[in-house]
């Protein structure tokens, strides 16, 4: 009973400014320097490439959870002529994966906030639902990182992407962006137009991460089929960071939560 006591009184505290200390830390990483008062956040650059392919090169201008600019060459395979692309100068894109990752530490820490050092915890049920919503929050944010939108050819053909850049993509490519784990990905999608009196079977392909090589979709009244896909990545340090502090931060609520349990089983929650 003691020791259960010294549980709720002391021990829960220490873990939850422990949590406090990392998801602080997490937070800094995606509130990056420059933001805030100071003025916009400042501008990194990832250059892109891939094991597998230089048709595709470029450059990407991350600032906070928005592409501030994008510069991109396109070998074409057929006829190995180069296409160059950059956003408009008025445009920027919102990633909206960080967006969420990062409003997902900042519940976590408003969850952890209210209940600070004079807080006295009663029971281990009370714990291990502060533990469990916490722990929501951050597989969550987690979640957000690990698992990119999947989506159909249609929709990265109607999303907004697509129109910011000039000169204005052709009609034979689509383009998307997202965040996988800790890197910032550009897929680039060539296309060709199935002819009316093509013998192929016509099965529009449904939501994906990546579509591959065959994949094909109606758009306006034509139907499209995807001749050739194009991938390229870089690592952004800063969401390494981030993903391995989400990681620590959930061992460390499971861990709070085994202590509770073994007691709890032995006290069926009884206040103190």
């Amino acid at each position: 009973e003691e020791e259960f006591r010294w549980l709720l009184h002391d021990e829960v505290h220490a873990v939850l400014r422990q949590l406090q200390d990392i998801l602080k830390e997490a937070s800094l990483r995606f509130t990056l320097p420059g933001s805030g008062m100071e003025g916009p956040a400042r501008q990194e650059n990832f250059i892109l490439g891939s094991s597998g392919t230089d048709q595709v090169k470029g450059v990407l201008t991350l600032q906070g959870d928005a592409l501030s600019q994008a510069d991109v060459n396109l070998k074409m395979p057929r006829n190995n002529q180069l296409l160059h692309f950059a956003f408009r100068e008025d445009k920027q894109w919102k990633l909206q994966q960080i967006q969420d990752a990062r409003n997902h530490v900042s519940q976590a820490i408003y969850l952890l906030n209210n209940r600070d050092e004079s807080y006295q915890f009663r029971t281990g049920a009370e714990v291990l639902k502060l533990m469990d919503a916490v722990m929501l929050q951050l597989t969550r944010a987690r979640n957000r990182l690990t698992t990119p939108a999947t989506l159909t050819l249609p929709e990265i053909a109607a999303s907004g992407l697509t129109r910011m850049f000039t000169p204005a993509l052709p009609s034979d490519l689509l383009v998307n962006v997202y965040i996988n784990l800790n890197k910032l990905c550009l897929t680039v999608y060539q296309l060709h137009t199935l002819q009316p009196n093509s013998t192929k079977n016509f099965r529009p392909a449904g939501g994906s991460v990546l579509h591959s090589p065959g994949a094909m979709f109606e758009w306006g009244s034509q139907r499209l089929e995807v001749s050739h896909v194009h991938k390229v990545e870089s690592v952004i340090p800063w969401l390494n960071d981030a993903l391995v502090f989400f990681t620590v931060s959930l061992q460390l609520c499971q861990q709070l939560k085994d202590k509770i349990s073994v007691f709890s089983s032995y006290w069926s929650y009884r206040p103190f």
